[in-house]
């Protein structure tokens, strides 16, 4: 039997964490590893579930804990004011939530970005800059900031970990070799809930079917993404930055029992694969425990290859599904395409949510914003990027306008 206390006594603790998204899917539950393995949690921030905030505020009684929404941070300060928590408001309150924690603890601070959309590049990039170590679930750092986050943590030497599930278990297959000896990431995807459909299908879909997820339970704009193979683009975008790689380097395969997370294949031609339950609580803890690996408990369960029976793999439709080409074509153009690709799914999204189109409209309607603003030029400033993601959501604003 694993003696778990052993192994905890050995490693001598982890990094204090602050995390960004609290409430949301992977902030709850980084909270729950950070509970059970006796982790410091330092910051919260949340937009303005104040309840849920309140609860982990009285759990963890943090020094900080930060709500994006005005009148949510004045109630969440009289809610708290029997404790000695202290309460910020909006983003220059999580701004000045990690450029002020100052900790004593050896190993640090870990920084878990889980904010939703375009809003967490912002806090990603205070993070490095105030010499953090970053646990990102937040993709768009990445597809909008890339260059910019990653040129960051070269300068700084800041650690990024990964939190998504298939760049969790590329940056574990990764330990297998050297950067220079990689001669292709293998992406996994489900398919999501439409896989097999046909285009004539796909115009019957309403919102409750598109956010019945088969594997992972998220939130409703990722879910969308996932269902569009949008969040599968977002992800090679992701691996090019985080991993160093061509565009081509990078090979969406379909995979639909979701056991095979994502591989690595080497130059020799062996391929190094992570497998595991679907379960974010085990990338959650990976990062937030890294470089140690720590028994799951009873939070993630066994894989269990006899009953999974068989693994299958097959190319992506990407004639059904054109926004996973659509990102791949924006990422080899580079630029700002990716940042413009991002804020224009996040309008067309957030109009199919609220049914003003259909599922179906939502890869002519991106593509369009993609065209009209193919010549946006290169970005090397924050504000640049600021500047092509609203230039991206005014074109997206006024193509819905005219349905």
């Amino acid at each position: 039997m694993v003696n778990q206390e052993a192994i905890q006594g050995e490693i001598q603790g982890y990094p204090d964490l602050i995390i960004l998204g609290s409430t949301g899917s992977v902030g709850t539950q980084a909270a729950d590893v950070a509970a059970a393995h006796g982790i410091r949690v330092r910051g919260l921030s949340a937009h303005r579930n104040v309840e849920a905030v309140e609860a982990q505020a009285r759990r963890f009684l943090p020094d900080c804990a930060v709500m994006t929404d005005p009148e949510a941070a004045a109630d969440l300060r009289l809610r708290l004011a029997d404790t000695p928590v202290r309460v910020l408001s909006g983003f220059a309150g999580i701004r000045d939530m990690i450029g002020e924690t100052r900790t004593e603890n050896p190993h640090g601070l870990t920084v878990e970005n889980s904010i939703l959309g375009e809003a967490g590049l912002r806090p990603t990039l205070d993070t490095l800059e105030a010499g953090h170590r970053l646990a990102l679930a937040n993709k768009e750092s990445l597809v909008v900031g890339g260059e910019l986050v990653m040129e960051l943590s070269r300068r700084t030497g800041n650690e990024i970990l990964p939190v998504d599930s298939e760049h969790c278990a590329i940056f574990q297959c990764l330990r297998a070799g050297e950067r220079r000896e990689v001669r292709r990431i293998l992406l996994t995807a489900s398919g999501g809930p439409f896989f097999g459909y046909t285009q004539e299908q796909l115009t019957r879909v309403t919102k409750q079917m598109t956010l019945a997820h088969p594997t992972w339970r998220m939130g409703q704009k990722i879910t969308v993404d996932s269902a569009t193979l949008m969040n599968k683009g977002f992800e090679v975008i992701e691996a090019v930055h985080l991993f160093g790689v061509a565009p081509e380097q990078v090979q969406v395969v379909v995979h639909r029992e979701s056991i095979v997370h994502s591989m690595v294949e080497y130059v020799d031609r062996s391929v190094i694969a992570q497998l595991s339950v679907p379960d974010m609580r085990h990338c959650v803890q990976y990062a937030l425990t890294h470089p140690h690996r720590l028994p799951a408990g009873d939070t993630v369960g066994e894989l269990d290859l006899f009953s999974v029976g068989k693994l299958t793999f097959c190319p992506p439709d990407t004639a059904t599904f054109p926004l996973l080409a659509l990102a791949v074509a924006c990422i080899r153009r580079g630029g700002a395409l990716p940042a413009v690709l991002n804020a224009a799914n996040e309008v067309v999204v957030d109009a199919f949510l609220h049914e003003r189109i259909r599922f179906c409209d939502i890869p002519g309607l991106v593509t369009r914003v993609t065209e009209q603003l193919s010549d946006a030029a290169n970005l090397h400033l924050y504000e640049e990027i600021l500047s092509a993601d609203r230039a991206a959501r005014e074109t997206a604003r006024a193509l819905l306008s005219r349905i």
